[in-house]
This record gives C-alpha cells, sequence and structure tokens, in this order.
C-alpha cells in the first residue's frame, strides 16, 4: 500500500507536468499570412505583431494574445444582402441636396484595421462608429451638392470628397480603422412621381440645350460669313485705294512733265492744253486754227484706233413728248 508522502508526491509531478505542459502550450503561437497579432499583458495591449511566422510569449495568464485579419472588410450603408436579398435601409438614406430636394442615397466602404490595440480597445463598436462616421460624410457632402449634379454627372466627385472627409474623421476618431475606398452605390429620387417630374424637366434642359448650340452654330457660321465679306471688302478698298494712289502718282508725273514743258515754253504748251482740253470737252467738234494773218487751219488731233461712236443728230420732232 502506497504511502502517503509517495501519493503527495505523484500529486506534485503530475500538477508540475500539467504546468510545465500548459506553459509550453501557451508560450508558443503563430501568425498566418493573412493575419495580424496584439500581445496583452494582463490586460493591458503590449505590442502588436504584423509578421507572419512562429511567435513566443509569456504562458496565460500572464499574456494573451488575440488574433485579427488583415483582410479588407466591406460596410454598407443604407442597405443589407441577406441570403440573396437587399434589405434597404430608407431611413439611412434619405438625404436633402443642397438646393433643398430629398434623394436616396447608398454606398458601399473599403476599410481594414490598421490597429489591432486601438480597435479592439479604444471603441465598444468599431463598425458603427465607421457606419455612423460614413452616415455624416455622405450627408454632409450631398448637403453641398445640387440634385443635377448628384443624379448625373457628380458622382466622382461626391465619392472624392465622402472619401476624404470619411478618412479624415477615422484620423481624429482614432479606433484603428483605415478607410482604403468608398463606392457611391445609387443617387435616386424617392418616388416615382418624382422621377417622372425630374425626367421631364431634364428632358426640356437637354431641349434647351440642344436649341442653344443650335443657335450658337448658327451664330458662329453667320459671323464667318460676315468676316468673309468684312475681308473681301476691306480687300477692295485696298484695291481701290492703291488704284487712286497710282493714279495720283500719274497725274503728279504728268503735272510736273507738263510743269517742265511748261518752264521750257510757255506759251506752246499753254496753246497744246488748250487744245487738249478742247479735245476732252468736244471730242466731235471740228476745230479750227487762226494765226495771226488771219489764215486758218484745221486741226487734226490723234485719235485712238477705236473712237467712241459719234452719238447721233438730234432731228426736228426727236426727244420724248410729255
Amino acid at each position: 500500500m502506497m504511502s502517503l508522502k509517495r501519493i503527495y508526491a505523484a500529486v506534485f509531478l503530475i500538477f508540475l507536468a500539467a504546468v510545465i505542459g500548459s506553459v509550453a502550450l501557451t508560450s508558443w503561437y503563430t501568425v498566418d499570412q493573412s493575419e495580424q497579432a496584439v500581445i496583452m499583458t494582463f490586460g493591458k495591449v503590449e505590442e502588436g505583431i504584423s509578421e507572419p511566422g512562429l511567435h513566443f510569449k509569456m504562458p496565460w495568464p500572464i499574456q494573451e494574445v488575440e488574433k485579427m485579419s488583415k483582410e479588407t472588410f466591406s460596410l454598407q450603408f443604407g442597405y443589407e444582402e441577406k441570403d440573396g436579398k437587399v434589405v434597404e435601409f430608407t431611413n439611412d438614406t434619405k438625404m436633402i441636396t443642397g438646393d433643398e430636394n430629398i434623394v436616396l442615397a447608398d454606398m458601399v466602404v473599403m476599410w481594414k484595421i490598421s490597429d489591432p490595440g486601438k480597435y479592439l480597445f479604444e471603441s465598444e463598436d468599431p463598425q458603427a462608429v465607421l457606419y455612423n462616421a460614413t452616415s455624416a460624410s455622405l450627408r454632409s457632402i450631398i448637403g453641398s451638392t445640387e440634385i443635377d449634379e448628384a443624379l448625373t454627372s457628380g458622382k466622382g466627385q461626391i465619392e472624392l470628397e465622402v472619401f476624404e472627409l470619411l478618412t479624415s474623421l477615422m484620423e481624429v476618431y482614432d479606433i484603428g480603422i483605415s478607410v482604403t475606398s468608398v463606392n457611391l452605390q445609387e443617387v435616386e429620387l424617392p418616388n416615382e412621381e418624382v422621377r417622372k417630374a425630374f425626367t421631364d424637366v431634364t428632358d426640356a434642359r437637354e431641349m434647351e440645350d440642344t436649341k442653344n448650340n443650335e443657335a450658337e452654330r448658327y451664330q458662329n457660321q453667320r459671323m464667318n460669313e460676315a468676316e468673309g465679306e468684312k475681308a473681301a471688302i476691306i480687300s477692295k478698298a485696298e484695291g481701290e485705294k492703291t488704284a487712286r494712289i497710282e493714279r495720283a502718282r500719274g497725274d503728279v508725273a504728268k503735272f510736273n512733265s507738263i510743269y517742265t514743258e511748261y518752264a521750257n515754253a510757255p506759251e506752246l504748251t499753254k496753246k497744246r492744253l488748250i487744245l487738249e482740253t478742247m479735245e476732252e470737252v468736244l471730242p466731235y467738234a471740228e476745230i479750227y486754227i487762226m494765226n495771226d494773218d488771219g489764215n486758218t487751219m484745221k486741226y487734226f488731233p490723234l485719235r485712238t484706233e477705236n473712237p467712241a461712236p459719234k452719238p447721233p443728230a438730234n432731228t426736228e420732232g426727236s426727244g420724248n413728248n410729255e
């Protein structure tokens, strides 16, 4: 029969083996490629482990390890997918635009755990904080955007501004969450009647834009034509200007030539000018020249090869009777 001392010794050895086994089992842990871990000493966060592999820590209950995923999570704002069905939260998505119209807007936010310690202990429900921050950011940006932009071409700008505002909010809250992207799913009007009215207004605005574009094209066409006519008139005027200048120069040269002749032979030049003037004024008259002796002689001017036709002589009874 075993003595009491041996029983105590056996119990002690069993306890010692259990302690050693517990220390061995709780001192080593592994971190997977898709995981990150945080070490807590008596419940206080000591350090974060992001490198995969085998790691050592103090045995439980001195130190504990909490593992979390490195993956990117998706937060659905305004709706939730369950069993292949979409459940909408209309009260969350109903918002007022900058021009005081009501729209429904939902969004998907992609996020990661950037600091496991803060994610565990800085907030009781970090995902709820992210959801509320998303709501505040989206409402703020929609509230400063007009309905036309929100429903049509302004979605990209809304996403950018929501991302910037939401990122800054999460930095202020400092709960170990980083936002990687936001995706504005839908911005729509609350009911069919409002949607139809908005569509009618949009169609009318598009028609107005079309008419304005056509009017602008017609205006540009007329302006181009007017510019062409203007250029033609200017070109013609420049031609006439040049011709007149050349004629004036010719007249000046002729005058200078006559003046030179006049200076050399005043009387002869004077007579020639008189004869030329009479020839221009009376092109069809017969001119006779009388000298100092009373004798006359007929003046035969030099004519062009094709002189202008002589006008018909007036006969008795001709003319218009009124």
